[in-house]
């Protein structure tokens, strides 16, 4: 059976090529939905026109970077990224097309499954692909327990600071659900105030939150300390059983009081207890504090895969083999 494939370049396009099939409604994954892609592509990439990929049912959302090089429409605020198909046929597919166009393609972040999947798709289809494990993602599997029982679960330590933390500074905890300008202002003053960088665009964030609060996902929890300041913010997604921590800061000039752990202890609870997820996403990264919230880490992966039969694929091998072979070399 023959399947139709283009090369979709504005959104309008790709909305109606799509009609209900990447909706929340079909789509279980926020990654995996229009409404995603659309967002990062209106914030994240405003002068590049969206390079979307569809075969049949399958869809792939790139962004052209550079002669030859497509990599993963994802940026730093997608926590996955993958091919929109479960159809090996289509997968391939979707490569074989890619291949027509780019010598070179940058695929993450991918869980295990996804690396494997895809991996097996590129060698199916000509490529040559690296694998390369470039983070990690904290889970904790929370099925049919309080947060009591949880709680139990969590290192001592943990427990001791948050119980003399919450005793001794006592913080107005609020979870909002719904999106309210006011509290978004409280949320961008934290993050301005706090010890991470400048965040590379607050109006996404703000698309997003908004998106999810009119869908009734979004849980954006505000501590805030006895004389009505904002001095702690989280940004949750909480959806089909899944919490998912997006966005976490505080002010640096309180964090001898600890209020971002006051303030975890809270919206776990309510994730747990009210919400009755089954799991709780922390996104990635390997810091520290995450293992005494979480039981499980998960490794995520980029792939770089080159097209054998073209000057510039050659010249991309050539280049990882002997990168390959310096990091051999040194590790002697």
């Amino acid at each position: 059976m023959t399947v139709s494939v283009e090369w979709l370049d504005d959104w309008e396009t790709i909305a109606a090529r799509a009609g209900d099939a990447l909706d929340r409604a079909r789509q279980s994954r926020l990654f995996d939905r229009l409404d995603w892609y659309r967002l990062m592509g209106t914030y994240l990439y405003p002068a590049a026109p969206p390079v979307t990929l569809r075969a049949g049912d399958a869809w792939m959302f790139l962004v052209d970077d550079g002669p030859g090089r497509a990599t993963a429409l994802s940026k730093w605020y997608g926590l996955a990224w993958r091919p929109i198909t479960d159809d090996p046929r289509q997968l391939d597919t979707l490569f074989i097309e890619a291949g027509r166009r780019y010598d070179h393609l940058v695929l993450h972040p991918l869980d295990g499954s996804e690396a494997s999947r895809i991996g097996a798709a590129l060698k199916r289809t000509g490529w040559q692909a690296r694998t390369d494990r470039v983070s990690t993602n904290w889970t904790v599997d929370v099925t049919a327990k309080s947060f009591a029982d949880y709680w139990r679960e969590r290192p001592g330590q943990l427990r001791n600071t948050a119980a003399r933390r919450m005793k001794r500074y006592p913080l107005e905890v609020a979870i909002h659900r719904h999106f309210d300008a006011s509290v978004w202002t409280d949320y961008e003053a934290i993050y301005a105030d706090s010890w991470k960088p400048t965040e590379g665009s607050m109006s996404f964030l703000r698309g997003l939150a908004e998106q999810e609060g009119a869908a009734g996902t979004l849980r954006l929890g505000i501590a805030k300390d006895g004389h009505g300041r904002a001095i702690a913010a989280q940004l949750w997604l909480v959806e089909n059983g899944i919490a998912t921590i997006h966005k976490l800061a505080h002010r640096e000039s309180v964090k001898d009081i600890s209020p971002g752990t006051i303030l975890s202890h809270a919206m776990f609870r309510a994730a747990i207890d009210e919400d009755r997820v089954a799991r709780i996403d922390f996104g990635l990264g390997d810091e520290p504090y995450k293992a005494d919230w979480m039981d499980t880490s998960n490794p995520i992966y980029r792939i770089d895969a080159y097209r054998p039969d073209s000057l510039r694929g050659l010249a991309g091998i050539g280049r990882e083999h002997a990168a390959r072979l310096v990091r051999r070399l040194r590790g002697r």
